[in-house]
């Protein structure tokens, strides 16, 4: 049990921590724990810093490093957000390519690990390890799984609701190829029926989107419901790279999509 007081040690508070299985604190937490001043709470922290025992993802919120990650210089970053979200107060969960990643749809991994927040936050850098936030208005339709990590568990967003994100959020997936190669491996996962749940709290075009690319890499089975789904809401045209223009180029007419650009994944 840790004893808080003047005559404890940040280092004997990270590893009380450890030993309780977390990995991470904030500043406040510290000086609480340790009951000295802010100054005296900054040089601790300075300290063991500079010894690569801590790292900061965030000001005024701390990992600590057990000595396998200290050549990385942070924690993975599945190991951390949970908590670091819970630090700032904001919904979130894991999207896009590393969300693909957990389901075993990941052909490249992730440069950086991609998480959905609530509000526009600042890319984290913490050694080697990259964090970029992606903003949605409301989280609360997004279905989520939860993964165990090592310290806890983590929210992901589902197969269906991460077929739909990468449909929508194309630049950030790396590009319509991308999206399509990503796809074609995250395919097996998808529930048609959970598809057009999914697809009924995201954008109309990032279903014909997702549709279209679906019957483009043979799996029109996933996609049939889809298809009546965007039938039945009288959908307009889209394209299909959502960043060209659409009129002059051909569409297709079950998905409402315009053929503004040429697919080649690498599948």
């Amino acid at each position: 049990m840790f004893m808080e007081g003047a005559k404890s040690s940040l280092l004997a508070y990270t590893d009380h921590l450890l030993s309780e299985g977390r990995a991470t604190f904030s500043f406040e937490e510290a000086k609480q724990a340790l009951q000295v001043s802010d100054a005296a709470v900054r040089a601790s922290l300075r300290r063991l810093k500079e010894k690569n025992v801590l790292a900061a993802p965030m000001q005024k919120f701390f990992v600590i490093l057990p000595p396998e990650y200290r050549a990385m210089g942070c924690l993975p970053a599945s190991h951390f957000i949970p908590n670091l979200m819970k630090y700032v107060a904001a919904e979130y969960y894991v999207c896009l390519l590393s969300a693909g990643e957990y389901y075993g749809a990941a052909h490249q991994r992730p440069q950086v690990f991609q998480v959905m927040t609530d509000t526009p936050r600042r890319m984290v850098k913490c050694g080697r390890v990259q964090v970029r936030f992606i903003s949605k208005r409301d989280l609360r339709e997004v279905e989520t799984q939860e993964f165990n990590t090592p310290r806890g568990t983590i929210s992901v967003s589902t197969p269906e609701f991460t077929a739909l994100d990468l449909a929508g959020y194309v630049r950030q997936a790396g590009g319509l190829n991308n999206v399509a190669t990503v796809l074609s491996e995250l395919a097996e996962s998808l529930d048609p029926i959970k598809l057009v749940k999914a697809a009924r709290n995201s954008p109309l075009a990032w279903a014909q989107r997702l549709g279209y690319l679906l019957e483009f890499l043979s799996e029109s089975a996933k996609a049939e419901k889809l298809a009546k789904f965007i039938s039945d809401n009288h959908a307009k045209v889209a394209g299909l790279s959502p960043y060209e223009r659409k009129r002059g180029y051909e569409v297709n007419n079950r998905w409402k999509i315009a053929l503004n650009t040429d697919l080649e994944p690498d599948i």
